[in-house]
């Protein structure tokens, strides 16, 4: 279409030139009326008019029959309507009715308003160029092995589940797959907005689109084509914005609006001029100009560019709008739900409080416990390895490693005998322990274990599902943005507890069984809260229906993103902070633009029927078509103004 438009303006732009020179005001004007004045001029100027009129017309002619069909008249049906009164007078006039010829008028009218779709629909895939971009980031061929370690290039589109591919450095992952051999760094930034670079190693996933680091590496390929990531995302995407939108029905009935208001205002500004005395021809320019200047393209484009640039634009932070009404709504929320494990918490052990209860101190205390425990693969024993390796500290081998059934392990390290083992050992050997700070992690929900160090007591370690420390900032956000913060789990509620406390959260519901997590939802809307829901479990899909806005962690499962009006590519609570500020965001843009494009007819329609005229400023119809053409630019580029910071914040 963009390359019809400009082709279309550079033939009528040349067509053109005879018709002004043949206008006898334009004579007039160039002094040039005795020179170019010659019988028969009318019919030469009537025929590269028609040429003008049919060529360069043509787009809002087949524009108002589409309309006319869909009972939704609108921009094409007022320029037809005006082109083809301004070409069906003056040809009239030109086979010799009495009157004025409007050909050159008519000539700058088509080549003012071909431009101006040219410019807009170059706007338009401006506006959308994001959502090119994730399709470009699919590479069109793939390094294929062969048993014999080989390599041969085929297509992506010809690999099949369980070929293996060659990716080297530099390059772009073809299809998702698995790592079979290499390690390397991945840049993902395209696909879930993280910029940090991603460690992948063997049986590591890895996603079409993403960028490899300093290595080659050998990719099994898992999905193909339509079945991809990268494709799902973007068809998520187009979805999205092709979904029904409140705001854009309002403006399809205010640009419906506005054409009865042009068609009203064009007919009584030509019954007014001749009922004062105006001559035919003047009445009519008026007419067309009103109908021109008040075509409502700017309105039709005001709430979908925004939409376009918006979805995209969320697609390439890793926020993913599959309901646009539900992302609409997201700017009113009165309060987000979330799950705990896996969304507030990062869904595994880790160690949270060291109680120290002998005379060592807390390293050495990990450093024994972690030695002890890397023989270990139970939850706990990785927690506590993981923590000890956070801190850099080194551990030798045990030795004489011997697990105490259901009650912990012990072996010797560094000399030392050293036994981790639970409460219920403790208690076994008939040993109390009576310190405050033991007995309050241990209300507060969390796993305790206790280390022994030649036979004597030397600490406790608590464990719980650890608190991701971007929760903390994403609540904090939420909270100065006026919205209530809220914990749905089915832990136990000494858990729910500490971790509300921690996060300094307003509400919580504990131990609510998965059947029951959508009542809980109900319950809080029935207060009157536009209310949020966030979590990645299949116990959290019909709470994420339930909700006003449903928002799954893209890690999570299947059921619970498909459930979800909204998906968020990383398992990071912020990104919630980004929907909001996003579809506030997005909702100003809309507003503005609504405005702009209905708000400037206040002054343009006056303008253009002539209300201005004894002040000497009258509007022909080709500057009526710049000054809409102005508003359609302006709402596109006020859209492309849409800009979203990696934090959410714009």
């Amino acid at each position: 279409m963009v390359a019809d438009f400009k082709r279309r303006f550079w033939v009528c732009l040349v067509l053109t030139a005879p018709v002004l020179a043949l206008a006898p005001m334009m004579q007039t004007w160039l002094g040039l009326r005795e020179t170019l004045d010659f019988p028969g001029d009318s019919y030469v100027q009537f025929v590269f008019a028609s040429v003008l009129f049919f060529y360069g017309g043509w787009p809002f002619l087949a524009g108002i029959v589409g309309e006319l069909r869909k009972k939704q008249p609108g921009m094409m049906t007022l320029i037809a309507l005006a082109i083809t009164v301004a070409y069906g007078y003056s040809s009239v006039v030109a086979f010799g009715l009495p009157g004025k010829v409007f050909f050159w008028e008519l000539a700058t009218l088509i080549d003012i308003m071909l431009l101006g779709h040219w410019i807009e629909m170059k706007s338009v895939m401006g506006a959308s160029a994001a959502l090119e971009n994730l399709a470009r980031l699919m590479p069109a061929d793939a390094h294929l092995l062969a048993a014999d370690g080989s390599t041969r290039d085929i297509q992506v589109a010809d690999l099949k589940h369980g070929n293996r591919v060659l990716v080297k450095p530099g390059e772009k992952i073809p299809t998702d797959g698995v790592v079979t051999d290499g390690r390397t760094s991945m840049n993902e930034s395209m696909l879930t907005g993280e910029s940090k670079p991603v460690e992948k190693g063997e049986g590591d996933e890895v996603i079409a689109g993403s960028i490899n680091g300093e290595s080659a590496i050998t990719v099994e390929v898992t999905k193909t084509g339509d079945d991809t990531y990268l494709a799902q995302v973007i068809q998520m995407v187009r979805q999205a914005q092709h979904s029904r939108s409140r705001t854009q029905d309002l403006a399809n009935r205010a640009a419906l609006w506005l054409t009865i208001i042009a068609i009203t205002a064009g007919s009584l500004t030509l019954i007014a001029w001749l009922a004062i005395g105006q001559e035919f021809a003047f009445a009519l320019e008026r007419t067309v100009t009103v109908m021109v200047v008040t075509c409502p393209h700017a309105l039709g484009l005001a709430v979908p560019l925004v939409v376009a640039v918006s979805t995209s634009l969320s697609a390439r932070r890793g926020l993913l709008i599959r309901d646009r009404s539900a992302f609409e709504r997201a700017r009113n929320l009165n309060a987000v739900v979330f799950d705990k494990t896996g969304t507030l918490t990062e869904g595994r052990f880790g160690v949270t409080d060291v109680v120290l209860l002998g005379d060592l101190d807390e390293c050495e205390l990990l450093t024994i416990a972690a030695s002890l425990e890397s023989q270990s693969e139970h939850p706990i024993a990785a927690g506590i390895v993981r923590r000890a390796q956070d801190q850099g500290l080194a551990y030798p081998p045990p030795k004489e490693f011997r697990a105490i059934p259901g009650k912990g392990a012990q072996a010797t390290v560094d000399g030392l005998s050293v036994k981790v083992v639970s409460p219920g050992y403790l208690k076994d050997q008939g040993l109390s322990v009576t310190d405050d700070r033991v007995t309050r992690v241990a209300q507060e929900g969390k796993t305790v274990v206790y280390v022994i160090a030649n036979e004597r007591l030397a600490g406790a370690i608590a464990l719980a599902d650890i608190i991701r420390p971007e929760s903390r900032q994403a609540i904090q956000r939420l909270k100065e943005m006026n919205i209530r913060v809220m914990m749905l789990t089915g832990d136990a509620k000494a858990v729910a507890k500490w971790v509300a406390r921690e996060l300094d959260l307003d509400e919580y519901f504990a131990e609510v069984l998965p059947d029951q997590k959508a009542v809980k939802i109900k319950e809080i809307q029935s207060r009157g809260l536009t209310v949020a829901m966030t979590g990645d479990g299949v116990n959290d899909a019909p709470a994420l229906t339930q909700a006003d806005v449903g928002i799954a962690i893209g890690t999570g499962t299947d059921v619970a993103v498909e459930s979800a009006d909204i998906v968020l590519v990383r398992s990071d609570p912020r990104d919630v902070t980004a929907i909001v500020e996003l579809a506030r965001a997005t909702y100003r843009k809309m507003v503005q633009n609504l405005w702009w494009a209905t708000g400037y007819n206040a002054f343009a329609i006056p303008l253009a029927a002539g209300a201005f005229y004894r002040a000497g400023i009258v509007l022909s119809p080709a500057a009526g078509a710049v000054l809409m053409s102005l508003s359609t630019v302006i709402v596109a580029i006020n859209a492309r103004l849409l800009r979203v910071n990696r934090n959410g914040q714009l």
